[in-house]
């Protein structure tokens, strides 16, 4: 951040109005005559001056073409003068609109790289107007870089210079960044106001009720008077105080007895039990529970009769994907259902369908959000042949894209030998082996060179089973690519196996559950107890079942307020506009190979 902005706001306010009256030093430099409305005639005017005049007119087009909606002309404009013969006042001008540029064509490293320049060790000393827009601009190269804890800084740093609409939009913006934010997060002692924020969205996203977490949210703003957001909520805290809330007197679950995935059946079962009992047992209101078996039921319109005779409040089940498609087919249900699990389609919204499970391609858009953040831009994907592989690598792809990145290439994974041709065709080393033996040929000569891959692959995104995925990291350093990052979805984890057999998947990055990275959790100690199989990959669908509890006595705060999230122990939930839910996970690597947990 601006370390200018760090100054009591009464002397920053001094400077700026002193800067205004003075046309600020001689040395700083005066801002571009942002009172010019006719473009040509600006244009017209810088022909005729010179210097530093000349810069300043030159400036005042560029902005006014970039107003206007014409961006081509602006960078043009900008493009076409000598920065290095105008003032500090000039450079910041110029730059903030450069980084405005470069946002819009979704380069932001290049707008934080803009931004670096000395010249803004002076933005305090220019008018409140434009050290807003700076700090506006680097909040959001921040942001679109993934460094939402920088960019919040950046937002309460800028508070205090803002006013009317544009304090509210900064205040809502600060909101809206925290809430993203994956905590526990290290603050400095004099942060009161950041750690405020981040006591705030705890309180939103813990597994509590809506009316535990009213309760809490009021004793917040009473103990934070003074915190900003106690004088004025965000909007969605505000819907959330004044939710009416409709708690669930009878809650029906539906899961089959007889399934050749029995164990995963009971595990869900049990998880939910479990967090159940673990409400009731620490003094909140719990629903009555009916139990109603899936592999006995002939019709689904009998079933919802039934649940509307016995006043079910939420069905949680079912978990066959052949029944969640039917469901799903529905334009209407009679009673609000939480589906263990997805139809094929994402596009169609059945009233009162909910749907909720372990997507793996929640994990690749994870993937992708994670490699954009660490600095990647160009992707090559492997997944393995099918419909499993193919959904993964379009959920990667369409959000890839989405950000701005780039795909290289993408290979359907093949058999050992088959992948060490398809990797070394894809990382075009072949090309480098044929373009030594051409040298070597046209010198008459011994050539001594290592194969070298391509350059315009930044990472690879893997989605594949452990046993698949055991090969791809050992292939890559044969292949002279061990330099490649490597990000992956949960699937290439096996669990608790020999050390001995993990070495081939050290220093790949991959998604994984609270419930597999946190020893910890009480629940999870509780469960494990009873139930020693949790302790492993089974473990996900214990943590599935118990968040399907806590997702079902937050349903209606998490459809009434979009973006609000719950932190579960398979990830961080919220609703899509499809009511589908949305997992964010955590992160991790193996290092000779034992588990350990990345920031």
């Amino acid at each position: 951040m601006f370390q200018s902005l760090r100054l009591p706001l009464a002397l920053g306010l001094t400077l700026a109005l002193a800067a205004c009256a003075t046309g600020t030093s001689n040395t700083l430099g005066s801002l571009p005559d942002s009172r010019n409305t006719d473009l040509d005639r600006t244009l017209a005017a810088a022909d005729k001056k010179k210097g530093a005049d000349a810069i300043s007119l030159y400036l005042a087009a560029a902005d006014l073409a970039w107003q206007q909606g014409d961006s081509f002309k602006a960078r043009s404009l900008i493009e076409s003068l000598d920065l290095e013969q105008g003032s500090p006042a000039q450079v910041i001008f110029a730059n903030t609109l450069s980084a405005e540029l470069a946002l819009e064509r979704k380069q932001p490293e290049m707008a934080l790289q803009l931004m670096q320049a000395p010249a803004f060790e002076r933005l305090a000393e220019l008018p409140v107007k434009q050290q807003i827009r700076s700090q506006q601009a680097k909040a959001r190269a921040l942001e679109a870089t993934g460094q939402l804890l920088p960019a919040v800084r950046e937002r309460i740093f800028t508070a205090g210079l803002l006013e009317g609409a544009t304090a509210t939009n900064n205040l809502e913006s600060i909101w809206s960044l925290v809430s993203r934010l994956q905590t526990p997060l290290e603050t400095h002692h004099d942060e009161n106001e950041l750690r405020g924020w981040l006591a705030l969205a705890a309180i939103v996203r813990s597994s509590g009720s809506l009316p535990d977490k009213q309760q809490k949210l009021r004793d917040w703003i009473t103990t934070n008077s003074e915190h900003p957001a106690a004088r004025q909520l965000p909007a969605e805290l505000n819907t959330l105080l004044t939710l009416q809330p409709k708690p669930l007197q009878r809650v029906a679950l539906l899961l089959p007895s007889n399934d050749r995935n029995q164990k995963v059946v009971n595990a869900l079962r049990n998880g939910f039990l479990a967090r159940y009992y673990q409400a009731r047992e620490a003094g909140h209101d719990v629903p009555e529970l009916v139990f109603y078996d899936s592999s006995q039921v002939d019709s689904l319109g009998e079933l919802y009769q039934h649940l509307q005779q016995q006043h079910v409040d939420l069905l949680i089940g079912p978990w066959e994907k052949t029944l969640v498609r039917q469901l799903a087919a529905q334009s209407a249900l009679p009673v609000p259902t939480l589906a263990l699990n997805y139809a094929d389609s994402s596009n169609s919204l059945t009233q009162g369908l909910y749907q909720f499970g372990l997507s793996a391609e929640d994990e690749a858009r994870a993937a992708a959000n994670r490699a954009w953040s660490d600095g990647m831009r160009n992707a090559m994907i492997l997944v393995p042949a099918g419909d499993w592989g193919r959904r993964v690598q379009t959920a990667f792809s369409e959000q890839w894209q989405q950000l701005g990145g780039e795909i290289k290439e993408s290979l359907y994974l093949g058999q050992p030998v088959e992948l060490a041709q398809q990797l070394a065709s894809a990382l075009r080393l072949r090309d480098s082996e044929a373009r030594s033996k051409k040298l070597a040929n046209t010198l008459d000569t011994r050539v001594h060179s290592q194969p070298a891959r391509r350059r315009d692959v930044d990472f690879v995104f893997l989605a594949a089973p452990s046993q698949q995925a055991r090969q791809v990291r050992p292939t890559l350093i044969f292949q002279y690519a061990g330099d490649l990052p490597v990000y992956a979805t949960s699937a290439i984890n096996p669990g608790n196996q020999d050390a001995g057999l993990l070495h081939d998947l050290d220093g790949i990055s991959f998604t994984e559950i609270p419930w597999l990275l946190d020893d910890q959790d009480p629940l999870k100690q509780q469960v494990i107890k009873h139930w020693p199989d949790a302790a492993g990959l089974m473990g996900r669908f214990y943590a599935m079942g118990a968040d399907a509890y806590q997702l079902a006595v937050q349903l209606q705060l998490l459809q009434a307020v979009p973006n609000t999230s719950t932190d579960g122990l398979t990830g961080r939930m919220q609703l899509d506009p499809q009511n589908r839910v949305k997992r964010g996970t955590g992160w991790a690597q193996y290092n000779n190979g034992q588990l350990e947990l990345l920031p």
